[in-house]
């Protein structure tokens, strides 16, 4: 896809101003922390032309598409009178729809065990996801997490946005003539056909889907080497996302209120935008987008807004003091500035170490020695407890914890630590990983583990007769019992091969044989031991010239044993 990315502002200088007061206020109220842009020279200013405006294609994620303007509470007042009303919302934005979230979080855990070094937060995804759609038009999606209608942008077709030609025929988008952004993420046909993913496990990639979506922007922001633990690269990936400063700064500003905190709201009935923005410029807004009925705005003489005035309101009577300040919460009077909300144990958590985790070997069926345990730290090396650790068992395998789950969370105890359930093995042989994530943030460590073949260290023949036949007939039941440090081992691999004299013999191509599957003859097979470790061998036919011959049997783990097979010539009829 192309490398250039135009700009997604709606088109019209009232809301231009409106968004860029907006911002000014915005950045001016954020606290302490990462700067909201990148240094000098990471990227184009807001007044520099687009890649788009200079003749190029493309246009990020969504082409150059419009986005959601409204931004999170302001920490400082909006005064009355102001040239610009500022687009404020209730605390309730802090609330993401229950579907939406927990696409977000799933995206963060299956990024961080492919590409952990990226460091992808799933707060970003909620950012981009809240200036996109609105959290899929505040969690109207089904039990599945795809949109219960489709979120469209308008169409591309270079009025007002970039230019780009229908690339799907429409199937994502409707539009057989130019491409439109579709979904809760809201990705045009062409950078989904790169970029899709399978977010929710139902063999399908639809951008519709929260699930796939999430996880599809999730690995495009961590495109290339991006640790976005730092701003720079965070910043970065935002604008790869639109390559507008405007756009970073709103999802900033997103990204950082859900830093301070998010509650877990029911599936369509996450808040909608208050008024018109760039997805819902009132009666012409294009058809999709996260738009509802704009509410009424609040009347400031009712209403109190964010961050209201510390000081005591005037009394009704000028000439009359009043005789101590307004108290926070009385109806009608302006609150005091509301406190940044305390870190949970979770997001205090900078480091997750090894407490003493050794090597994790386990025999396929068994289970592996020792606990998998992890120590949560602050960034004061101070143990915090309560912090949600989740155990994920990742790779191509069929291992799981008690009660068969991949994936366990349990909180950490007043020194820090936390626990996996027992790991059992399954009967899929080879490495994994297990991995401990911090809920709701990306501090996690990993674990290599693995799964050998089930072992025998002796087999022992159960039948005591001779094993002699006349040409041409069959042997006796051939049987035999493996074991593992004196217990039954079963479902071991064991292997009987017809071999030569000698001290070091290869498969004897000639004497007894037996039959694989499709009865054809064969001189080695390969078997497995039932759960009790009892062995019944396949019938073995005398053939060859008279003589002894010697069948090996060997387990996996070691274990052989040799069986003499004796070929006796068929009589003489006219002898007799």
């Amino acid at each position: 896809m192309a490398a250039q990315f135009g700009r997604r502002l709606y088109r019209g200088a009232a809301t231009t101003a409106v968004a860029a007061a907006a911002v000014a206020a915005l950045s001016a109220s954020q606290a302490p922390g990462s700067p909201l842009v990148a240094a000098d020279g990471d990227h184009a200013s807001t007044g520099a032309a687009t890649p788009a405006e200079q003749g190029g294609g493309g246009g990020g994620v969504s082409g150059d598409s419009p986005y959601y303007t409204d931004l999170p509470p302001l920490n400082t007042p909006d005064k009355p009178g102001s040239s610009a009303e500022l687009p404020v919302t209730g605390p309730a934005e802090s609330g993401i729809p229950a579907s939406v979230l927990a696409a977000y979080k799933k995206a963060e855990r299956t990024v961080a065990g492919t590409d952990a070094a990226c460091r992808l937060p799933w707060q970003l995804l909620a950012a981009i996801g809240k200036v996109e759609s609105g959290q899929a038009r505040g969690g109207r999606v089904d039990a599945q997490g795809t949109t219960l209608t489709p979120i469209l942008g308008p169409a591309l077709d270079g009025n007002g946005f970039a230019l780009i030609k229908d690339t799907d025929n429409g199937v994502y988008d409707g539009d057989r003539t130019h491409d439109r952004a579709v979904g809760p993420m809201q990705f045009i046909p062409s950078t989904w056909a790169v970029w899709g993913q399978d977010g929710n496990g139902d063999g399908r990639k639809d951008p519709n889907n929260v699930y796939d979506a999430a996880l599809a922007a999730g690995h495009y922001l961590c495109a290339g080497s991006r640790d976005l633990s730092t701003a720079t690269d965070l910043d970065r990936a935002v604008l790869s996302y639109n390559h507008s400063d405007v756009y970073l700064r709103t999802v900033r500003s997103w990204f950082t209120y859900y830093n301070r905190g998010t509650h877990e709201v029911p599936d369509g009935t996450g808040v909608l935008p208050a008024g018109p923005t760039s997805r819902n410029p009132g009666s012409a807004r294009p058809s999709g987008g996260p738009s509802a009925t704009p509410s009424p705005t609040p009347s400031p003489s009712k209403t109190p807004k964010p961050g209201g005035s510390t000081k005591p309101t005037k009394p009704a009577n000028p000439s009359k003091p009043s005789p101590e300040p307004s108290k926070p919460g009385d109806p009608g009077k302006p609150p005091t500035t509301t406190p940044t909300p305390e870190p949970s144990p979770s997001e205090s958590v900078t480091e997750l170490e090894n407490t003493g985790t050794g090597t994790l070997t386990a025999t396929a069926g068994g289970t592996f020695d020792g606990d998998i345990a992890v120590r949560a730290t602050d960034a004061g090396g101070d143990p915090v407890a309560k912090a949600s650790v989740t155990f994920t068992v990742t790779g191509d395998t069929d291992t799981s914890f008690d009660g068969g789950a991949k994936s366990v969370t349990v909180k950490t105890t007043a020194d820090g630590t936390a626990s996996a359930p027992l790991l059992h093995a399954g009967e899929k042989t080879g490495e994994f990983t297990v991995r401990a994530a911090v809920d709701g943030t990306s501090v996690a460590t990993s674990f290599k583990a693995t799964v050998t073949a089930r072992r025998a260290d002796t087999l022992t023949r159960t039948g005591t007769t001779e094993l002699t036949a006349v040409a041409g007939e069959t042997f006796d039941d051939i049987t035999v019992a493996a074991s593992y440090k004196g217990e039954a081992a079963g479902k071991v691999a064991v292997t009987a091969t017809m071999i030569t004299d000698g001290d070091e013999p290869v498969e004897n191509d000639k004497g007894p044989y037996c039959t694989d599957d499709d009865g054809n003859p064969v001189r080695s097979i390969v078997l497995t031991t039932e759960p009790d470790g009892s062995l019944k061998l396949p019938k073995f036919y005398a053939d060859g010239p008279a003589g002894t011959y010697k069948l090996r049997l060997t387990a996996e783990g070691g274990a052989t044993l040799v069986i003499e097979l004796t070929v006796e010539e068929r009589p003489d009829p006219a002898a007799s």
